[in-house]
């Protein structure tokens, strides 16, 4: 009997009996992760080994040193999992791990090194798609949310609205046309001269101005549709510097941050509640943003509709979002043979 029909077999009596442990891997950027989670709600260890020191000189992610830091840190982050979890591979039904999208190299060494986990133990393997993962932080975090529902995803890559019809499914709603929102205000912190990563930061410095004090404006935005620009406020942002930079001018670092953030959130938040009916999710790693927060929660309160956020921990990259989403797929039958393969663009519906 192949590995794949004896996976399919272990796959089809696990969904049966409704339950699985899951030992999940994340590598698809910057961070090196590892879990283990039950039944796609309960964590038993959320192990994240960030290389955000590595990369802060370089003011972004190399993807060659993310590569090869990969490599270093996922047999050890893998072990800590487990032994947080107190279990051993024995003890684990199926693996999850992250194919896509993301970095390509980055993405390999997690799918290499699930695929050898999971040949070796006979046991399922899960091929996630990380925006799933990053909807599924939600499940985490409310325990009683269940598709339909709306859901926001803003993180460095994505800007999405889409309706999670399934666990397994979303329906496209709208999305950005150029940069993602974390795009933007990562570009927008580095022309402010803020460390990498630049949306954490920008949050800070905005904390302390005035989000009214500049109007930037984008008129694609104020249309009845759920696309997204964020190209035209960004440019928007280094015209004001350079035009005060050439009149020799002041620049309120703080005004421009928070209005700039102010800009972008009001979009987000608009088309995300406008978008929703019933219960509306926010997700990716700008949903750790709390001004963004805070708006949704504001405006969802206004419409009558629930709005549900992750918990800080499961916002930004980790592996405990991909057990859940992963625990879904092996569920429903979606399983992966040996060929499985990083997808770097790997669509979200």
């Amino acid at each position: 009997m192949s590995y794949f029909d004896t996976a399919r077999q272990k796959q089809q009596a696990l969904a049966k009996a409704g339950h699985a442990v899951i030992l999940s891997i994340e590598t698809s950027c910057d961070e090196t992760a590892a879990a283990v989670v039950r039944d796609g709600r309960e964590v038993l260890s959320n192990v994240v080994y960030t290389q955000i020191p590595l990369h802060r000189r370089f003011g972004g992610v190399v993807p060659e040193l993310a590569s090869r830091n990969h490599v270093d840190q996922i047999g050890v982050v893998v072990e800590q999992a487990l032994s947080d979890a107190g279990r051993s591979l024995d003890s684990i039904d199926a693996i999850a791990v992250t194919c896509g999208p993301g970095l390509v190299g980055a993405l390999l060494v997690g799918v290499s090194f699930a695929k050898g986990l999971a040949l070796s133990h006979e046991l399922p393997l899960v091929g996630t798609n990380h925006i799933l993962g990053h909807i599924a932080a939600n499940y985490l975090t409310f325990p009683d949310l269940e598709p339909p529902f709306t859901c926001l995803i803003a993180s460095g890559g994505h800007s999405h609205i889409v309706r999670v019809a399934e666990y397994d499914r979303c329906e496209l709603l709208g999305k950005t046309r150029d940069d993602a929102a974390g795009e933007a205000f990562d570009k927008v912190a580095r022309v402010l001269g803020l460390p990498y990563p630049g949306g954490p930061e920008l949050e800070k410095l905005a904390a302390s101005g005035d989000p009214k004090a500049i109007c930037f404006h984008s008129a694609f935005n104020e249309g009845d549709g759920f696309d997204m620009s964020f190209s035209g406020l960004k440019t928007a942002v280094i015209n004001t510097l350079h035009t005060a930079e050439q009149k020799g001018e002041p620049v309120n670092r703080a005004d421009v941050a928070a209005s700039f953030q102010y800009a972008v959130n009001t979009i987000l938040s608009d088309k995300a509640v406008r978008a929703a009916n019933g219960t509306l999710a926010l997700a990716g790693g700008v949903s750790a943003n709390r001004n963004l927060r805070g708006m949704l929660q504001r405006k969802a309160d206004r419409k009558g509709i629930r709005f549900c956020c992750p918990d800080f921990r499961y916002c930004t990259d980790n592996a405990a979002m991909i057990g859940s989403a992963g625990f879904y797929l092996l569920m429903r039958g979606h399983i992966s043979d040996l060929d499985l393969n990083a997808t770097p663009y790997l669509p979200i519906c």
